[in-house]
């Protein structure tokens, strides 16, 4: 299932369906095997697990189908394991990915990055059921506990990193070994903070406003523009009415009626629903209002990673209906 990227709602349910769908249970009884070895004492000789640490040198694998096993489950064990599905056309991948190395990096050998390319890799994107990249998923104890998709703005990233080790220290040696001589964290930049905090208290128009100052000053900040995109439509279905679909459906040519039954489609996760709606009420429209609807449907459009195939279908279609 995929979801629009940078909605910490959208975040959350990503992590329940990768949960339920992720099944890594075939290693579970050496999971346990090497937890109960490793209690014993020194001298049964066993061999070590994967090292709980490794600090910047070792904070980014590139993990590969015969890699996972080891780099992946077994050290997650022990160690915070990050997951990054990516691909060398992904343009928002270019985005995250050097931020979650950044990270990893700093982070003291509190987690690693595991790069996965998807093109390179397949098995493993059907594994984790990801449908559009970058995905990026939390492992522990051999199994996924958190999830997002899309490039989240890094302020955002620190905090669900954040969350993550606060939630697992207990759990892992490798992260109450690094947060004892951890470094001092870098500051976050003061503009996202505000947009982000002015977001989760639901404070939409402030939230946009501070993306669009960022955006003023970096016009190129791809980061800001992808949450601005995600403040913009979080407004919208915050205020989108359950009735409207079956409004839309008794109104075909009630174009306001028809933009507002595709939000709450989106709102709910029916994407293709929402897409096919609009592109209907292109087809069936001229002139103002075809250009209202289509440009209604492009910011759509704009909350899912490029690539993925809804949005490639849905804009063959668009331009179908357009000429």
């Amino acid at each position: 299932m995929t979801y629009p990227r940078g909605s910490a709602a959208n975040s959350a349910a990503l992590s329940a369906a990768l949960s339920g769908a992720v099944d890594l249970s075939a290693l579970k009884a050496r999971a346990e095997a090497a937890a109960r070895q490793q209690q014993r004492p020194s001298s049964q000789g066993a061999e070590p697990g994967p090292a709980a640490g490794g600090g910047a040198d070792g904070a980014v694998l590139d993990v590969t189908e015969a890699t996972f096993q080891t780099d992946v489950v077994e050290r997650s064990l022990h160690q915070l394991v990050v997951v990054d599905l990516w691909a060398e056309w992904c343009g928002p991948c270019k985005q995250l990915s050097p931020v979650l190395e950044r990270l990893a990096a700093q982070s003291g050998g509190a987690w690693v990055l595991a790069k996965v390319d998807v093109d390179a890799n397949p098995r493993l994107a059907q594994l984790f059921g990801a449908q559009s990249i970058p995905t990026v998923v939390a492992i522990a104890g051999g199994q996924p506990v958190d999830a997002f998709a899309g490039a989240l703005p890094e302020p955002e990233i620190k905090r669900w990193l954040g969350a993550l080790l606060d939630a697992l220290k207990d759990r892992l040696p490798g992260i109450r070994d690094a947060q004892a001589g951890a470094p001092v964290e870098e500051p976050e930049d003061p503009r996202f903070t505000e947009a982000e905090d002015a977001f989760e208290r639901g404070d939409f128009a402030a939230a946009e406003a501070a993306y669009e100052r960022i955006l003023a000053a970096e016009p190129g900040n791809e980061l800001a523009k992808a949450a601005l995109v995600q403040v913009r439509f979080a407004a919208r279905a915050t205020k989108a009415d359950p009735t409207a679909v079956q409004r839309a459906e008794a109104a075909p040519d009630d174009l306001d009626a028809q933009l507002a039954a595709a939000d709450y489609e989106m709102a709910q996760n029916r994407v293709e629903d929402a897409f096919g709606r609009l592109i209907g009420a292109v087809r069936r429209t001229a002139g103002e209002d075809r250009n209202r609807v289509r440009e209604h449907l492009v910011s759509l459009f704009e909350l899912f990673d490029p690539a993925d195939e809804r949005v490639a279908k849905a804009r063959r279609n668009l331009a179908s209906a357009l000429f």
